[in-house]
């Protein structure tokens, strides 16, 4: 093409100016929806943990409450509470594969930012150059100094790289046409005999500039034109052939859904959508919530009580979204007790309650005719009961 300008041009002196006008704006730009996405599923799954409450348990399933408690509960450290510190703790664990918490020497809980692991085969493994915001520790931590969990789904971030590469270039190229059907487009007919020289040609430029100005930044504007200028307006023959701009919103749908699913997600939880929502939530906490919740459950056990004690039946418990309503459940509550099969008190360990101290809520009971095939007729007539002898 600049052959043909050269050919064109170069036949007439007084037109070479017009190579120096910038008559062309470039409004496209590409688009990167890999923050979008990853930030959308991943801050829905941080917010659903962030609400879990962490129970310390005996061996009667009695709530204990000490300093570990209030950490985990309340308030981690100086600066974060326990709901924002979690979901930082959940965010960086699914964003980047792994969490580092420390534990510095005022027993405040911290999320480590940069470390390097050294990694032993008979002896556990090494934390150092330990950083934390602007803060970097000088001593180094072993494994079992530290909680430490790994999300085991490195193919999450090598297939998000290449997924969004190839979306990020399609979502910009969408963008680009749409703003391109979309854009002001005019012929400016110039007079070349009027417009010759630098210092004219650069007057030109500036009128040029002001007139687009004027049509980017404006609802109405209006154009003056002098003389050996004209001005055409061609937008409304480009509007016919746009594409509609659900095509852009069902892209950066589908990659999240793409997202969602990789990671655990029922994508119709993250849309918003009401159809179905008993079977998506079941679907999310069975598949998705439990397996993290027991993940963290057992690193916290294992770094925050001693082996004896877990031995004697201490234990860490986190109680999430997956806590059953007894209302919900009040009939199979009913039928649990009634037939034997379940005291009270284990029937409330099962909802996530505390256990009652009352010495009666521990036994079975049969509120119900539940009998044998071998029992005799006799042996079944019920207390106070009448026979036909009488």
């Amino acid at each position: 093409m600049a052959g043909l300008f050269d050919k064109i041009f170069g036949r007439h002196e007084e037109a070479s100016w017009m190579y120096d006008l910038e008559l062309f704006q470039d409004t496209s730009e590409k688009a990167y929806l890999k923050q979008a996405a990853l930030n959308t599923c991943i801050e829905f799954l941080a917010r659903t943990l962030s609400q879990s409450e962490f129970r310390f348990l005996d061996a009667d399933n009695k709530s204990l409450k000490d300093q570990s408690w209030y950490k985990l509960n309340v308030r981690p450290n100086t600066d974060l509470s326990s709901t924002d510190f979690w979901q930082k703790v959940i965010y960086k664990l699914i964003y980047d594969n792994e969490v580092l918490i420390v534990v510095t020497d005022t027993k405040d809980l911290v999320v480590a930012d940069n470390y390097n692991r050294k990694k032993y085969a008979l002896y556990p493994d090494i934390f150092e150059d330990v950083t934390v915001s602007d803060y970097e520790f000088e001593r180094s931590f072993n494994m079992d100094e530290v909680i430490y969990l790994t999300y085991n789904n490195d193919k999450l971030n090598k297939f998000t790289e290449g997924l969004f590469a190839d979306y990020g270039e399609i979502f910009g190229r969408m963008i680009s046409a749409q703003m391109r059907n979309y854009q002001i487009r005019g012929i400016m007919n110039v007079d070349s005999s009027a417009v010759n020289g630098e210092k004219n040609t650069e007057k030109m430029q500036n009128y040029v500039d002001k007139v687009v100005n004027s049509f980017s930044n404006n609802g109405v504007a209006v154009a003056p034109l002098t003389k050996g200028f004209d001005y055409q307006d061609v937008s409304s023959a480009s509007k016919s052939n746009n594409a509609p701009f659900d095509e852009l919103g069902k892209l950066f749908r589908s990659l999240i859904d793409i997202v969602a699913k990789a990671i655990g997600i029922p994508p119709s939880l993250i849309h918003g959508e009401m159809a179905d929502l008993d079977n998506a939530m079941k679907s999310y906490i069975k598949f998705c919530i439990k397996p993290l919740i027991k993940k963290i459950e057992d690193e916290l056990n294992a770094k925050l009580l001693k082996q004896n004690e877990v031995i004697k039946g201490k234990r860490i418990k986190v109680i999430g979204i997956d806590k059953k309503d007894p209302l919900e459940m009040a009939e199979s509550i009913d039928k649990l007790v009634s037939s034997s099969t379940f005291t009270p008190n284990q029937v409330l360990v099962m909802l996530g309650e505390e256990p009652s101290d009352d010495p009666q809520m521990d036994q079975y009971f049969v509120t119900k005719n539940y009998t044998t095939t071998r029992e005799e007729t006799a042996d079944s007539t019920p207390e106070g009961g009448e026979t036909d002898e009488d």
